[in-house]
């Protein structure tokens, strides 16, 4: 799975520390997202992150096949 939430942020130039501000999800946390080195990612992190940004689930996370 590859996050794809940093090149989303770029796009909508939101900077990590304004998306954890705008959606109470730690700094560090965003930072480790946008670097692709989470190791999970909860549901409810991904919805704020959706509801903030007005995208969809496949605009922040792609399915890699094995």
């Amino acid at each position: 799975m590859t996050v794809k939430l940093n090149n989303l942020l770029i796009e909508k130039n939101i900077s990590h520390r304004e998306l954890s501000r705008l959606t109470g999800i730690r700094h560090p946390s965003i930072s480790e997202m946008c670097n692709n080195k989470t190791k999970r990612l909860p549901l409810d992190n991904l919805a704020k992150i959706c509801e903030v940004l007005e995208c969809d689930i496949p605009d922040i996370l792609e399915l890699e096949p094995k």
